[in-house]
């Protein structure tokens, strides 16, 4: 297919319901890909829009009542183009009109009256180089307007290019049927909070760690990831059927991450280096902490408001005094208090759970949260590794505590750079990632909850959030709507598509987009972070990866080695 060769024409088509185009003859419908980028040119406008749908067409209900036989090739070979004609339908995204010394020419004739026709074939360079505003669509391209395959340089003026000097443009991915990058802003990435989203198995993993490898590099926030399942920090088991490996953060990037583990036994029996350990006190529990926890603990509401009548009498020893109180004592202080014995026992008993977790512990030798936002202070940036205490339990409680203590910070240090206004005292935006986050933004618990604070917050206090779910429809419908940017993978259930799409304007034909992605390195990308959406083969996660970002020359293990690694990880994890 010729580069400069029209498609089609456009022969209806509305703003709200997009563009029908009717293929040329010469054109295959076979060669139309749904999430295809294709450009528009009207009369006056440039269009840049996204394939939604590819159809059949006929010329005449006789030729479908009575097609030819299969072995009537002359037949189809006379029918095609005028009996019968591809269709496809686009969705118009950006738009431009050049200005009047720009000027655009098509099949030899001249789009500006200023600028003589030329002879050959199609072309949309610019006679002159200006900058190139681009605008949402207020309107639609005429009719018979021709439509044509996106060029590198389309995509470019679209998503920038990775080595931009005044953009922290960094290349997620390349479109589904051209070798050009297509790049994310990160400065518009950071500045509110983002999702990844896809079933089990079509990589959010490995799509996360692509883009939290992307911020670290561009230096656009410094992260706090909480690693559910030890995939972010050291080395992750690759997908695939062979036993190999790929390189975490810290590997990537020694000098500007720093690895907290609450299992230090399984991290080091992992080969992590230079990983911290990280241990938690009763003391620095709060009632607010368990609260997420309620279902996990199987709290009723009777006994969290007894927690806060426990946590009122005797401050930060709330949960070592229940510890040690017995029976009888429970039944005295609930005559002194206005509290009920049979919750503050059964409120003992399930807490008592606490004794079981590694990191707990009645006093620590220091406090370890202070020692993770020194580290974020420092600009590094901190992976939180669970090993075996990787339970549902474990991570709810430990990233609730954590991150209350952390957005206190930075709610100070953001009122003090407002009173100040000294660019000093200017927080570094810090993105919080999170994994199985419907646990966390559940409709029921995220009014009360630290991370629905921050998903509603925006970029208030230089605090957002990263959240990576398979199950999209289970986030409450005003956090999803406040999600600035939607990074999807493939998604079946039409509740998760729905969920996807809330507070998106004309997703009708995203829909389809996002149902006909491949399981695997597809993803569609839209919001805040790219001026349209996008369908992309997302970047490999692979050595190649490893040189572009930086890296030093990887020293490939041996199989042994790898599977030995691998078989300790999944020991580790409770596989």
């Amino acid at each position: 297919m010729n580069p400069g060769q029209p498609l089609g024409s456009v022969i209806e088509g509305s703003l709200t319901g997009g563009l029908e185009v009717r293929l040329h003859p010469d054109i295959s419908v076979e060669d139309m890909r749904v999430g295809k980028f294709l450009v528009v040119q009207g009369m006056r406008s440039r269009f840049f829009c996204m394939l939604t749908d590819v159809a059949l067409g006929a010329a005449n209900a006789r030729i479908v009542a009575n097609p030819p036989g299969w072995e009537d090739t002359f037949l189809r070979e006379v029918l095609a183009g005028s009996g019968t004609y591809g269709m496809i339908n686009l969705a118009p995204m950006l738009m431009f009109t050049p200005e009047t010394e720009e000027s655009y020419t098509t099949n030899g004739k001249s789009l500006n009256p200023f600028v003589p026709s030329t002879t050959g074939l199609a072309s949309f360079q610019p006679q002159t180089s200006t900058t190139i505003e681009l605008l949402p669509v207020k309107t639609i391209p005429s009719h018979f307007s021709q439509v044509y395959e996106a060029k590198e340089d389309d995509f470019r003026k679209v998503f920038g290019w990775e080595d931009d000097p005044h953009r922290k443009n960094f290349s997620i991915g390349k479109p589904l049927d051209m070798d050009v990058p297509v790049c994310i802003d990160l400065n518009r990435f950071v500045e509110r909070s983002n999702g990844v989203f896809g079933k089990s198995g079509t990589g959010k993993s490995f799509l996360t760690r692509l883009l939290l490898a992307g911020v670290i590099k561009k230096n656009a926030a410094v992260n706090l990831i909480f690693d559910m399942h030890s995939e972010y920090g050291w080395e992750a088991v690759a997908e695939g059927k062979n036993v190999n490996t790929v390189k975490g953060l810290k590997q990537l990037f020694p000098n500007k991450v720093e690895v907290y583990t609450l299992d230090p036994e399984a991290t080091k029996r992992r080969g992590v280096r230079d990983a911290q350990e990280l241990y938690l006190s009763y003391e620095q529990i709060e009632v607010e902490d368990i609260k997420l926890c309620a279902r996990e603990f199987g709290f009723s509401e009777a006994a969290l408001d007894n927690a806060s009548i426990l946590c009122n009498e005797f401050g930060k020893t709330w949960i070592p005094q229940l510890f040690n109180m017995t029976g009888e004592d429970i039944k005295i202080f609930c005559d002194e208090k206005p509290g009920h014995p049979g919750s503050i026992n059964s409120l003992q008993r399930k807490l008592l759970r606490l004794d079981s977790l590694k990191y707990m512990r009645a006093v620590c030798p220091q406090n370890y949260i202070k020692k993770i936002v020194q580290s974020l202070e420092a600009g590094k940036n901190v992976v939180i590794e669970f090993g075996s205490q990787s339970n549902m339990l474990s991570y709810m409680l430990v990233t609730n505590m954590i991150t209350r203590r952390i957005h206190e910070h930075y709610v100070r240090k953001a009122d003090k750079f407002l009173q100040s206004k000294n660019p000093l005292d200017r927080p570094t935006p810090l993105m919080i990632t999170i994994e199985e986050a419907h646990r966390f933004l559940d409709p029921a618990v995220v009014q009360s909850t630290i991370f629905g604070t921050i998903a509603r917050e925006l970029r208030k206090y230089f605090v957002t959030l990263l959240v990576v779910d398979q199950r999209p429809s289970g986030i409450d419908n005003e956090v999803m709507s406040q999600i600035g940017t939607r990074i999807t993978a493939l998604l079946n259930d039409e509740k998760d598509i729905d969920a996807i799409f809330t507070g998106v304007s004309g997703a009708g034909g995203l829909r389809s987009v996002l149902a006909k992605l491949d399981s695997k390195q597809q993803a569609l990308i839209l919001g805040h972070a790219v001026p349209m959406p996008v369908v992309v083969r997302t970047r490999p996660y692979d050595s190649v990866f490893y040189a572009e970002i930086g890296d030093q020359v990887w020293e490939e293990k041996s199989d042994a080695e790898v599977f030995a690694a691998a078989e300790l990880a999944k020991a580790d994890l409770g596989f």
